[in-house]
C-alpha cells in the first residue's frame, strides 16, 4: 500500500508535511540520521521538518533531496514507493504551497500598476509595512506565506475595485468576463487564483510591442507607403465652419476630416492630441486604420510636430495597441509622447485634437462610445478656445518616454552619466555581448580586422572606454545583471552577432566571427569574476535581434534599437516600465 492510500484508508485526506514525513520514516524503517546522510541535509534541518517548525518550498532543492533520499532508502523495503508518488503525496499536504513565488511577485507588480492600487492603503489593509512591500516588489524579499499573502492582497483588491471602469480593466487583466467579477467574493477568488497561478496578458502585449519595434524598419516603411513620393496638397478642403458627428462611423470620419484640414492648412503650429475613447472598435474597421495612418504620414511629411497625450489608464491591451500604432511616428523624431498622472474620470470619455486652424473635440459616456458626439470647428475663436484647453492639458502632462535619435546623442549621454550615481539594480536583456566586457587590446585587434576608417576606429574605442567607465562606477555599489542568449555555431552562421554600438548611433554592422564571439564570451565571464556585483547570465531564451533592453529597476527602462534607425526610448511611466521589468523573453527551440 502506498502512503497516500494508507492515509485515505484510515480516513485522512489532508496531512501536514511533518506528519507525512514521519510516516515515511516509519514505513521504510529508517532513522533521521539515515535521511540526513542520504539527502545531504543537516540534522537540525531534518529535525525542524519533522517537528513541523519548517516546511520546504515547492520545487526547492531541499524537497528534491528528501524525496530522492526516501526513494533510495525504500528501494529494498517498499519498491512501490517512487519519486513521483513521494512528490505527489507531499504536494497534497495542507501546508505545502504550490505557489510559484517569482510568478506571484510578477503578478503582484502587474496588479499594482495596472489597477493603480494605492500602496499605502494596501499596506494598511494587509498589515505590511511599506518597506517590506517594496522589497517584495523588487524581489529582494519573498512573502513567508505566499498563499496567505495572495489572499490578503486579493481581499483588498476585491473591496477597492467597485466601479464599472475598474472592473473592465480587471477583467481584461484576468482574462475573464465582467460578470465573473460581479460581486466581492467572486473578485476575491479570481484575483487570488490569478496572483498564484495566472500568467496574464501583459507579457503577450509587451512581447508584441517589442517584436514590432524589433522588426520595424523606417526605411522600408517609407518605401511601402511611398512617403518620399507624397506631395502635400495645397488645394483647400471644403468643410463647413463647424460640423457635428454622431455614431461610430461618422466619428471615424471626423478624425479623417481633422487630419485633412490640418494638412491642407497653411499653419505649421504644433498639433496636440488626447483621447481616452476606446480604440478597439475603430481598430477593427478594415479601412479606417490605413486612412488614419496615411493622414498622420501626411502631417509628418508636412513637417508638423505632434504632442501625443496618451491615456495609459485604459485596459493594458488597449494601451499597448495604441503605442504599437504610433511606432512609425516615434521613429521620425517628430512626436513627443506624454501621459497624465492619476486616475482619469471613469464616467465621461473625452477626445481633443487641435492644430493651428482646426479643432476636434468629443465626448461620450463610458460603455456607450458609439452614442457619443464629435464636434469639428474651424472658427477662429473656437479653435483658440480649444487650443488653450489643449495647452493647459499638455502643461499637466508628464513625459511617457524620452526619444533619442542621432541628433540628440549629447542629451542621451548626459542622462546616462547623471544616472550613474542613482542607487538601484540594473538588468539588461541583450542581443549582443556588452561592449564594456571586451578587453581594450582585444577590441583594438578586432577592429583592425575590419575595413574601417581611422576616425571610426577611434570613435568606437572612445565609446568603449566610456562604457567601461559607466559600468565600473555603477558596479562599485550596485548590481548589473546582463542576460544574453547562448548561441550555437549553427545559429551563429544564420544570425551572426555584431558589435553593440547603438549607443553611439553607429548603424553599420561590424560582425563577429564565431571565434571572436567565443573569445568575447570568455572575457565576459572573466569580467564577472573580477567584479563581484556583475552577474553574467546565458539563457536559452532568444532575445530580439535588433533590440537591447536596459532596466534600472524602479527608475526607468531603456529600449535601444540598433538600426533602421538607431534610436533609444527611455520609459518613465510606472505601468509600462513595470510591465517591461516583469517581461520574460520568449523561450524558443534552437
Amino acid at each position: 500500500m502506498c502512503i497516500r492510500d494508507r492515509y485515505r484508508s484510515v480516513g485522512f485526506s489532508k496531512m501536514k508535511f511533518n506528519e507525512r514525513l514521519n510516516d515515511y520514516i516509519e514505513i521504510i524503517n529508517c532513522t533521521a540520521k539515515d535521511l540526513c546522510e542520504i539527502s545531504g541535509l543537516s540534522a537540525s534541518t531534518i529535525s525542524r521538518y519533522r517537528s513541523g517548525e519548517r516546511v520546504p518550498e515547492i520545487n526547492s532543492d531541499a524537497l528534491e533531496r528528501i524525496c530522492e533520499a526516501i526513494v533510495i532508502l525504500a528501494e529494498n523495503k517498499q519498491p512501490n514507493i517512487t519519486k513521483k508518488s513521494v512528490i505527489d503525496s507531499f504536494l497534497e499536504c495542507d501546508d505545502v504551497s504550490t505557489a510559484d513565488r517569482e510568478q506571484l511577485r510578477k503578478n503582484f507588480n502587474t496588479l499594482l500598476s495596472v489597477m493603480n492600487i494605492n500602496v499605502s492603503k494596501l499596506c494598511k489593509y494587509i498589515n505590511y509595512d511599506s518597506s517590506t512591500i517594496f522589497r517584495i516588489k523588487n524581489g529582494s524579499r519573498q512573502p513567508a506565506e505566499p498563499v496567505k499573502f495572495a489572499e490578503s492582497v486579493a481581499s483588498c483588491v476585491a473591496r477597492e475595485v467597485e466601479n464599472d471602469s475598474q472592473i473592465k480593466i480587471l477583467s481584461e487583466l484576468l482574462e475573464c468576463s465582467k460578470e465573473e467579477l460581479s460581486d466581492n467574493s467572486k473578485r476575491f477568488e479570481k484575483v487570488k487564483e490569478w496572483l498564484i497561478d495566472g500568467k496574464g496578458k501583459s507579457d503577450n502585449n509587451i512581447s508584441n510591442f517589442l517584436n514590432k519595434l524589433n522588426e520595424f524598419d523606417l526605411n522600408e516603411y517609407i518605401k511601402a507607403i511611398h512617403f518620399d513620393e507624397l506631395k502635400v496638397p495645397t488645394l483647400p478642403f471644403q468643410l463647413p465652419t463647424s460640423k457635428s458627428y454622431f455614431g461610430l462611423k461618422n466619428m471615424m470620419q471626423s478624425e479623417l476630416d481633422f487630419l485633412k484640414a490640418t494638412v491642407l492648412s497653411k499653419s505649421m503650429e504644433q498639433v496636440i492630441m488626447y483621447s481616452d475613447m476606446p480604440m478597439e472598435s475603430m481598430a477593427k474597421d478594415a479601412d479606417f486604420p490605413k486612412k488614419w495612418m496615411f493622414g498622420m504620414a501626411m502631417m509628418l511629411k508636412k513637417g508638423l510636430h505632434l504632442n501625443m497625450i496618451h491615456n495609459v489608464d485604459r485596459p493594458f491591451s488597449e494601451m499597448m495597441l495604441g503605442l504599437e500604432s504610433y511606432i512609425p511616428m516615434y521613429m521620425t523624431g517628430q512626436i513627443s509622447p506624454y501621459y497624465i498622472k492619476g486616475i482619469q474620470n471613469s464616467v465621461f470619455l473625452h477626445f481633443l485634437k487641435v492644430s493651428g486652424t482646426v479643432a476636434l473635440s468629443g465626448e461620450a459616456i463610458s460603455g456607450y462610445h458609439s452614442d457619443g458626439k464629435y464636434y469639428l470647428t474651424k472658427s477662429k475663436d473656437e479653435v483658440a478656445y480649444y487650443n488653450k484647453r489643449a495647452n493647459e492639458l499638455l502643461s499637466n502632462a508628464h513625459s511617457l518616454m524620452d526619444i533619442y535619435r542621432e541628433d540628440s546623442v549629447s542629451a542621451l549621454n548626459a542622462f546616462l552619466f547623471s544616472d550613474v550615481h542613482t542607487e538601484g539594480k540594473r538588468r539588461s536583456i541583450l542581443s549582443s555581448l556588452p561592449l564594456y566586457t571586451m578587453e581594450e587590446n582585444y577590441l583594438k585587434k578586432f577592429l583592425e580586422k575590419h575595413s574601417l576608417s581611422e576616425a571610426d576606429k577611434q570613435n568606437i574605442m572612445s565609446y568603449a572606454e566610456q562604457q567601461r567607465n559607466i559600468a565600473g562606477q555603477i558596479l562599485r555599489n550596485n548590481i548589473i545583471e546582463d542576460e544574453i542568449p547562448y548561441i550555437t555555431k549553427e545559429e551563429f552562421e544564420n544570425y551572426p552577432m555584431s558589435l553593440s554600438l547603438s549607443g553611439m548611433f553607429y548603424e553599420n554592422d561590424i560582425l563577429y566571427t564565431y571565434k571572436d564571439y567565443l573569445e568575447h564570451l570568455k572575457q565576459s565571464l572573466k569580467y564577472a569574476e573580477k567584479h563581484p556585483n556583475y552577474i553574467f547570465k546565458q539563457t536559452s531564451a532568444h532575445t530580439f535581434r535588433n533590440l537591447q533592453i536596459i532596466i534600472h529597476q524602479g527608475q526607468w527602462v531603456m529600449i535601444s534599437k540598433g538600426k533602421s534607425p538607431a534610436i533609444h526610448f527611455i520609459i518613465h511611466h510606472p505601468k509600462l516600465r513595470e510591465a517591461i521589468e516583469n517581461f520574460t523573453p520568449p523561450m524558443q527551440e534552437s
